[in-house]
């Protein structure tokens, strides 16, 4: 956890606290924290802020049962605002949307993320009658096979059809490559942090 120390004296004992999901990146809703909001988030894992409306601290959840786990917290570069990353359990908003801002605000790339999970939560579970089970039982070579097909009709669609054609074909084999890859005991993000290596 990223070592901070909050300047809450400049906002009468209050500081933003911006929640943002650890996965993909959606900003989840804006609360405020005091120190003992901060504490009591880090040692218990369950998001908590300040409410100024009711005067106590409140953890995210408490009546819904709709919390967000920690993952970390940091500071900004004045030190009087925080940027929660965390996983929510359920919507964050009351309304029922993903977030306080709407569900329009995941980023685009972020639902690769969103995938990845539901590829992993297949791996774990298995429901009966799931295309993403069926691959998986199906095993390593069956998948990689299908990749290898995906990626030559990915290949054949950019040269001989049109751009429509060209994005099916290519969200079928990153789906594959996201089956394979969880097979094998690997997250997408590992892919995203072989990439941003090579690029520093």
């Amino acid at each position: 956890m990223t070592d901070i120390s909050p300047d809450f004296a400049k906002g009468d004992g209050l500081v933003p606290a911006i929640v943002q999901h650890a996965r993909t990146g959606e900003v989840l809703m804006l609360g405020y924290m005091n120190a003992t909001a901060l504490e009591t988030t880090r040692r218990s894992g369950l998001v908590t802020f300040y409410s100024r409306s009711k005067q106590r601290l409140w953890t995210k959840g408490e009546t819904s049962g709709d919390t967000l786990s920690l993952v970390d917290v940091r500071q900004d570069c004045d030190a009087d605002t925080l940027l929660v990353r965390a996983l929510p359990a359920g919507p964050t908003c009351h309304t029922g949307t993903s977030s306080c801002f709407g569900d329009e605000v995941v980023p685009p790339l972020g639902f690769l993320a969103e995938l990845d999970d539901v590829v992993a939560s297949r791996h774990a579970e298995r429901p009966e009658g799931s295309y993403t089970t069926r691959l998986f039982d199906g095993g390593i070579r069956r998948m990689a096979q299908k990749v290898g097909e995906e990626g030559v009709e990915t290949a054949l669609a950019a040269v001989a059809e049109d751009d429509e054609a060209l994005l099916g074909e290519a969200a079928d084999l990153v789906f594959h490559l996201m089956v394979m890859l969880r097979a094998r005991g690997l997250g997408f993000e590992r892919v995203a942090e072989k990439l941003a290596s090579r690029h520093r």
